[in-house]
């Protein structure tokens, strides 16, 4: 599993724990079809996501304009917990791979005015950082 692929499983599971309420591993096996071992990028996502994901909201809302943080749809703010986490938490990862990354996820579980909305308020993150 490449690291897209990795980005994609861990948005799944975290889109299925926020929208059904299940716990991780009920996500990851309805995620995971063929049952092989998770990636270990998934559970580095889902471990730093899980232990600060009150401080990554905090800064998407920071960088949210004439947006609520409340409005946003949950595989938006997923995909946006997911770059935020990786430019915040994983130094191994430059900052403009976790933007594209979020950019292909919006364009494969989103639309355009989402991928513009996601693109501004990680651009903006990028410079705070």
């Amino acid at each position: 599993m490449n690291r897209r692929q990795a980005r994609e499983m861990a948005l799944q599971v975290l889109f299925q724990m926020t929208l059904s309420s299940t716990d991780r591993e009920t996500a990851i096996d309805a995620v995971n079809e063929n049952g092989l071992p998770v990636d270990p990028y998934v559970s580095r996502l889902l471990d730093e996501i899980g232990l600060h994901e009150k401080e990554i909201d905090q800064l998407i809302k920071e960088h949210l304009v004439n947006w609520s943080f409340d409005r946003i749809g949950n595989i938006d703010k997923t995909i946006l917990r997911l770059a935020v986490c990786e430019m915040m938490y994983f130094e191994d990862v430059p900052t403009t791979v976790s933007i594209n990354e979020a950019i292909e996820l919006c364009r494969k579980y989103s639309d355009e005015v989402t991928r513009k909305f996601v693109n501004g308020v990680l651009s903006s993150i990028s410079k705070e950082i």
